[in-house]
């Protein structure tokens, strides 16, 4: 009996699932009263969409330092709500910044004007005109979500994207927006040899190759960029004060110098100094806090 290698059985499971997803018939219909959510994650196959019943909740106020990120997406997805032009998104920089935490406030912050997200995985980003004739003509605004979007080497999956974004014949639906959010800007894998693809013409001036126009092109296609950059140490701290008195914790903890303390050594140990880290932070402290001063 011949015996296959755990990675080979690992790689055929995987390479079943993606054909029986294919093959699966997509829902024609869906009824869309039965989920009382503004949050969806497609799923693909036999089960194309599913309720996110309970949305992270969180309000553009609650993100400090990128204002200016913030503005320019509030102000896209306002004029998407109000059926005017509005671009597709992409948000890229260092991981913890708030990029996925932005959209989904400004998810909450539309909601009640029938702003509804669809989250879709990346490697189901082939079904992605599959979910376009679906939510075609509803009333409903849909922002198409992907998050930490990526590509690894001759993953092909970025096609239908990228065909999507600009460049297919059948067009984007007028109640759908693309948003994705990524730690690089460059979404496909760069390497070293790409480089030897740029030319210099007589005149000086560069020509660079078709791998390098490939990378660059899919970029392109979002017609909004917005970069989040790391936050400095006071900022990190404000943050962090920011989240401890949401949670709950007393003012006198929250500004003094042993929670500061703390809270930089949480950093330290994270070597971060994002907002998701001043929120772990908070939650570590802040429960710890009201523990203590539970009887109970």
């Amino acid at each position: 009996m011949t015996i296959f290698p755990e990675k080979w059985i690992t790689r055929i499971e995987s390479i079943l699932d993606r054909i029986d997803t294919r093959l699966a018939p997509t829902s024609a219909t869906i009824n869309w009263e039965a989920y009382p959510t503004v949050a969806y994650r497609w799923c693909g196959g036999r089960e194309a969409i599913r309720p996110i019943r309970y949305p992270t909740q969180i309000a553009l106020h609650d993100l400090y330092f990128v204002e200016y990120q913030r503005n320019l997406l509030e102000q896209n997805t306002r004029q998407f709500i109000q059926k005017k032009p509005a671009n597709n998104v992409l948000l890229t920089g260092a991981r913890g910044t708030g990029k996925s935490s932005l959209v989904r406030a400004c998810l909450n912050r539309f909601a009640p004007d029938g702003l509804r997200l669809i989250e879709v995985d990346k490697n189901n980003l082939r079904d992605i005109f599959d979910i376009s004739e679906l939510i075609a003509g509803r009333e409903e605004r849909f922002i198409l979500y992907c998050d930490d979007l990526s590509f690894d080497e001759g993953d092909s999956s970025y096609k239908s994207l990228k065909s999507a974004l600009d460049g297919s014949v059948s067009a984007q639906p007028e109640n759908m927006l693309i948003y994705a959010t990524s730690n690089r800007r460059h979404l496909l894998p760069e390497r070293l040899s790409d480089n030897t693809g740029y030319q210099q013409g007589a005149d000086g001036e560069i020509h660079p190759g078709e791998a390098v126009e490939e990378k660059i092109s899919f970029s392109d296609r979002f017609g909004l960029w917005l970069s989040f950059y790391p936050f400095t140490q006071e900022e990190y701290l404000t943050i962090a004060a920011h989240w401890l008195r949401t949670l709950g914790c007393p003012e006198d903890l929250v500004t003094t110098s042993s929670t500061r303390r703390e809270a930089l050594q949480w950093a330290l140990h994270r070597g971060s100094r994002s907002g998701r880290t001043a929120w772990q932070f908070a939650r570590d402290l802040a429960g710890r806090t009201l523990s203590n001063a539970d009887p109970a």
